[in-house]
């Protein structure tokens, strides 16, 4: 069972991007005995459930990325301060594929064996992006742009 840390930090700006992140105040090393990133499930504010990682990103410290779609579900802003409460996410990481997507790596093994080497978040986002269609059009255009982004390599937002 991994232990559970609760802090309060500030959210602070990542170079000159719309992003966000908290620093970590604990030893990443001494707390979970790895030095680099880990997988981690956080309750931010008593409100927000997040499953993301901590990381260096360049810098000496072990960060938590705070996403905008977390700072607008919170009303929070850059340079506000969160209460998170932290531990260790050791549950798999799985993405449900839906009928239409699994049907369609059936016939496209390429595609299917770039999909699985992805992270589990960029698996995550080209499953919202097709389920997220609103029209019927729109998910059978997301589907070929699947297949064909895919069958080149490419993860859902690369050129």
């Amino acid at each position: 069972m991994s232990k559970k840390v609760t802090f309060d930090a500030v959210i602070e700006q990542f170079g000159g991007m719309n992003a966000g992140y908290v620093v970590f105040p604990y030893d990443v090393l001494e707390l979970y005995g790895v030095k680099g990133q880990v997988k981690v499930k956080a309750l931010i504010d008593g409100k927000v459930t997040y499953r993301g990682s901590l990381s260096k990103m360049g810098t000496p410290f072990h960060a938590l990325g705070i996403t905008q779609a977390i700072r607008k579900e919170l009303g929070k802003e850059l340079g506000d301060t969160i209460h998170i409460v932290l531990e260790q996410d050791t549950e798999p990481r799985e993405v449900i594929l839906p009928e239409e997507v699994a049907a369609l790596f059936s016939k496209h093994p390429k595609a299917r064996a770039f999909f699985d080497k992805l992270s589990y978040t960029d698996r995550k986002e080209y499953v919202v992006w097709i389920t997220s269609a609103k029209r019927e059009e729109t998910k059978q255009n997301r589907l070929n742009l699947l297949i064909e982004k895919l069958e080149n390599g490419r993860k859902l937002n690369d050129k």
